[in-house]
């Protein structure tokens, strides 16, 4: 609130003041703000407050975009309103992009400047070890990015890419997208550069209380959810949705979409069934991203369809107070449940979700791969007591393949890397310890002496090692 009140100061008024991917979970109030405490601060400027695909704004953002208690909602997403007023609250569960009429001033940023913090970014992730990255919200100018630091031989990560497809357009219009994607040149295969699949939205988060479960919410002052049988949002219907998978699969292309409720995660695998019964699915490598509220059921039906899953362990790290608080213990058995999955043979990797900011542990979301190695096997976390399901925890041996032989197989790179063997490329780290036997407490403090892309150093130096 401070800090919008500071924009408030400082830019015209009327412009449009907006903070995005601030999560409610890691605030220490765990609260959004008030339509009303928005208003305090900035009443002549519209304001978003985001949370992702959620947002919180105040009365002149709702205004300006036409939004009063007669407003319809024509697409996806929900307006919260007033039960007694049925006037808006100004929460918005999804569909931000499509109600508010928000603008913001043109980026000062030229495309040289967003190329070099690209670079700069891929070699911060050499630096903490990583040598290969799938980007999964790819647009084409992302896309254009990456070929251009290849061109100049200045890719310093493997990069595999989920297309981004915006599956709230009619179905017509998103199934030819996808074949527009299939045509793409970069999806031939390629272990430094390639686009594997495309990526959409089924529902909402998990940290703005949008995710689609298959038992309600209940009533929190946390999310602002009022309604006791309120289940989340959901946004590609079940024919569109098995309409567009089936397209993906006919192209070749791998599908995924950002699924993190119990709900979105077994109406994804429905659609994978269905498609199967005709087509098969399995050599696609169809994946569930984030993939966080599980059930028996569904790691099932995931190893029996070659279901994968792409899953980030700093959510657990920074969220499991929240998580907590809002479910209680037994109804996040299943959140995550990673030993289970290993143990039935479903095959997971492990990764960041990074959004936002350079450096492996301010970032949003820290991509750090020893801070999620050292979550998964201690299931550990941030303003938490003790370990969240301590029986869902990985071995060391299992962490370090979730890290980097399932990762391989999921990016479609397991015959190049993933494991060190002879006839795969040279890319390997070299640790400041052994994380299979340090204590727990110190394998998040592993850093990367040097970090090998191909047989070439792209991090750290081999000076100090040499010398002993």
């Amino acid at each position: 609130l401070a800090y919008i009140k500071s924009r408030a100061a400082a830019v015209p008024e009327g412009s449009w003041i907006s903070v995005r991917q601030i999560f409610i979970t890691r605030l220490k109030e765990q609260r959004y703000p008030s339509r009303a405490e928005l208003d305090a601060v900035a009443p002549k400027h519209p304001v978003v407050f985001s949370t992702g695909p959620d947002a919180m704004v105040n009365s002149l953002a709702l205004s300006l975009s036409g939004i009063d208690k007669n407003f319809v909602v024509t697409g996806a997403g929900l307006i919260v309103r007033d039960p007694n007023t049925n006037e808006p609250t100004g929460l918005l569960r999804g569909g931000t992009k499509r109600y508010l009429k928000s603008s913001s001033p043109p980026s000062r940023a030229t495309e040289e400047d967003r190329i070099e913090r690209l670079h700069a970014l891929l070699r911060d992730y050499n630096a903490v070890g990583i040598t290969t990255i799938v980007d999964r919200d790819a647009g084409a100018g992302d896309i254009g990015r990456y070929a251009a630091l290849r061109s100049m031989d200045r890719l310093p990560t493997r990069v595999a890419i989920s297309h981004s497809v915006d599956a709230s357009q009619d179905l017509d219009k998103v199934l030819q997208a996808i074949r527009t994607v299939a045509k793409h040149p970069f999806t031939a295969e390629d272990s430094q550069l390639r686009i594997v699949g495309i990526k959409t939205y089924l529902d909402g988060g998990m940290l703005t209380g949008s995710a689609l479960m298959r038992e309600p919410w209940g009533v929190s002052s946390i999310y602002r959810i009022d309604d006791p049988e309120y289940r989340g949002v959901r946004f590609i219907p079940p024919e569109k949705l098995t309409a567009i998978v089936r397209e993906a699969v006919t192209n070749r292309l791998q599908f995924t979409a950002h699924s993190v409720g119990d709900g979105a995660v077994h109406a994804l695998l429905d659609a994978y069934a269905e498609v199967n019964r005709e087509l098969p699915i399995r050599d696609t490598r169809p994946c569930i991203t984030h993939c966080n509220f599980m059930s028996a059921e569904a790691i099932s039906s995931m190893v029996k369809l070659g279901v994968v899953a792409d899953i980030q362990p700093v959510w657990l790290y920074l969220d499991a107070r929240t998580l907590h608080a809002q479910f209680g213990n037994e109804r996040l058995r299943f959140f995550q449940p990673l030993q289970t999955m290993f143990q039935a043979g479903a095959i997971a990797g492990g990764g960041s979700d990074h959004m936002q900011k350079i450096g492996s542990l301010r970032a949003i979301n820290p991509y750090n791969p020893f801070l999620g190695i050292a979550t998964a096997v201690t299931r550990r976390a941030k303003w938490f007591e003790g370990a969240l399901h301590a029986e869902q925890a990985l071995t060391r041996a299992q962490a370090l393949r979730f890290y980097t032989r399932n990762n391989a197989y999921i990016a479609f790179l397991d015959k190049e890397v993933g494991s060190l063997e002879v006839g795969k490329l040279a890319d390997c780290v070299i640790l400041d310890r052994d994380i299979l036997t340090c204590p727990d407490e110190e394998i998040r403090e592993t850093t990367a002496i040097a970090t090998f892309v191909g047989g070439k150093l792209t991090a750290g130096s081999l000076d100090g090692l040499l010398k002993q």
